[in-house]
């Protein structure tokens, strides 16, 4: 029987919940002038903001260099959520599924809580846990909030 992990992280961050989720929901395209991560972001199949979508991601990761990510997305407008479901991709070298959450949570000072969610089942017992990914994503979320700040 697999064995599916999670890991969480949340970040604060001074931008408004909405604002974050429209972001990650229909402009991850400027990913690549706003992080050092990411040198590429393509749609494949659909459009930036379509549910269902398919996006293709070119990024780096650790000493690892043009690392590719291929994704179905969803969007969650109820709870502020974009849901990445991993396809293709250099992730699939270390586990069997992978799948991202990111979900904007509004606090009362305008500001919100970016909750990060990886689940994943890996290749087996010996395999690594997926903290590098988590690390990664909450380092996108940083990213993202200085981009927004200054717009």
């Amino acid at each position: 029987m697999a064995v599916r992990y999670k890991l969480e992280a949340d970040l604060d961050i001074k931008a408004p919940a909405e604002k974050y989720y429209q972001f990650m929901k229909t402009t991850v395209y400027h990913f690549p002038n706003i992080s050092d991560k990411i040198q590429q972001v393509d749609v494949h199949q659909g459009a930036w903001d379509t549910h269902g979508s398919i996006h293709v991601w070119t990024y780096s990761i650790g000493d690892k260099k043009n690392q590719t990510f291929k994704e179905r997305v969803e969007h969650d407008d109820r709870n502020l959520a974009v849901i990445m479901t991993g396809l293709e991709g250099h992730v699939f070298n270390e586990f069997k599924s992978y799948k991202g959450t990111f979900k904007a949570i509004p606090k009362t000072d305008g500001t919100c809580t970016v909750k990060h969610i990886i689940e994943y089942e890996k290749l087996g017992e010996d395999s690594p846990d997926a903290h590098k990914y988590l690390d990664f994503i909450v380092g996108m979320s940083k990213d993202a909030e200085a981009h927004l700040v200054k717009n």
